[in-house]
């Protein structure tokens, strides 16, 4: 993955809340490309495991190697299945007492592709957030047709921490701001048919987004097709520039030290 033509962003003022460079797409060029991306204003990743076990290592190992990786451990609702209707609460404290794990992530519901073990994603989700709350780290948050029984879940146990990818409405999403949440922003908001999160990003305070790109996945225009790397947060932020009417080095500097005080990183 070449990025030596592309010019992006101010040096370290992206900050990616949410990639998972542990996908096996990145396998044969994972180191390079982290180091590569370093030089092109990337300050800040947080790789979001999947599960407890081979997930969370991969990003574990990340976070050791590169100075500006850190993560965050969950299980995400797709791998309830495999990881079991309870939460492994031994393996969890052993693995957020790891130095740079900054969130309890990547939890939520996803109802798109499972709709038979409803009671399990949310009993397995209500349990991470509380665990979230005893150990003080904010969740991010996977809600994929799933917003009301999300909604409900945050309501009730309060944690404080983001929802990534949002694709819920305008009213979710300012609901959401008054219970101290943060709207993760990434490349979806470049797209022709996103209306209604164009509509959410001029809603929404600059002060309560945080961007994503969801690498390897969700490329913005112009890069779409292209595997996704966090670089390409500098084209979010050119579509949050336009919708609040400000500057592109702005919307970045706000997103980025609105992430280092959501996840506690100086």
């Amino acid at each position: 993955m070449d990025l030596k033509q592309e010019i992006f962003a101010p040096d370290g003022s992206i900050f990616d809340t949410h990639a998972h460079y542990d996908d096996q797409c990145f396998d044969e060029c994972r180191d390079e490309l982290l180091t590569e991306l370093s030089t092109h204003g990337v300050g800040y990743i947080i790789n979001n495991a999947t599960g407890l076990f081979t997930s969370a290592e991969k990003c574990l190992e990340m976070s050791r190697r590169f100075d500006f990786c850190y993560t965050a451990v969950g299980i995400h609702p797709e791998l309830v299945e495999t990881e079991g209707a309870t939460v492994d609460e031994q393996r969890f404290c052993e693995l957020i007492k790891q130095p740079k794990v900054v969130a309890v992530g990547e939890i939520g519901l996803d109802y798109y592709w499972s709709t038979d073990r409803k009671e399990q994603q949310k009993a397995v989700f209500r349990r991470q957030c509380e665990l979230a709350n005893e150990h003080s780290l904010p969740v991010i948050v996977h809600d994929r047709e799933a917003h009301g029984d999300t909604l409900d879940i945050l309501r009730e146990i309060r944690p404080k921490g983001s929802v990534h990818c949002f694709s819920g409405s305008r009213e979710m999403a300012l609901e959401l701001v008054k219970l101290g949440l943060f709207i993760g922003v990434g490349g979806v908001v470049t797209f022709k048919n996103a209306r209604k999160l164009v509509e959410v990003v001029e809603a929404v305070p600059l002060e309560s987004i945080l961007l994503e790109t969801d690498a390897p996945y969700l490329s913005p225009v112009p890069y779409r097709s292209k595997t996704c790397h966090s670089a390409y947060i500098y084209y979010t932020a050119l579509k949050v520039a336009e919708i609040k009417n400000i500057s592109v080095n702005e919307v970045l500097k706000i997103t980025s030290d609105n992430a280092k005080r959501l996840f506690n990183i100086k």
